[in-house]
């Protein structure tokens, strides 16, 4: 199974596929690490008895059904994530405020 959008999708004719791949890795681990804050809060409640939810229904949906790496390709995609200090395809440097702009 293939995440959408593709990878000519997300470079934008800006960046380089490996620019796009380490994006996303660090992306994942960005959702992955708020899974286990989620997750350990949840926990927390559940054993000082002050929810009597279950443990699925304290973590975001978003976050506990996806896969992460699928979580951050859509968050570049849709912009919420934004790659800064990427070599540019000519091999310049793309500046923040470049970036702000497109």
């Amino acid at each position: 199974m293939l995440i959408q959008p593709s990878i000519v999708d997300l470079t934008k004719d800006q960046y380089n596929a490996y620019t796009i791949v380490i994006a996303a890795a660090k992306g994942a681990r960005m959702v992955t690490d708020e899974y286990v804050a989620q997750r350990e809060r949840a926990d927390k409640m559940i054993a000082s008895k002050e929810t009597d939810k279950p443990l699925c229904a304290l973590i975001e949906s978003e976050y506990r059904d996806e896969k992460s790496v699928k979580v951050a390709v859509r968050r570049l995609h849709e912009g919420d994530y934004r790659i800064t200090n990427a070599p540019n395809l000519d091999g310049t440097l793309v500046e923040e405020n470049e970036k702000s702009e497109s």
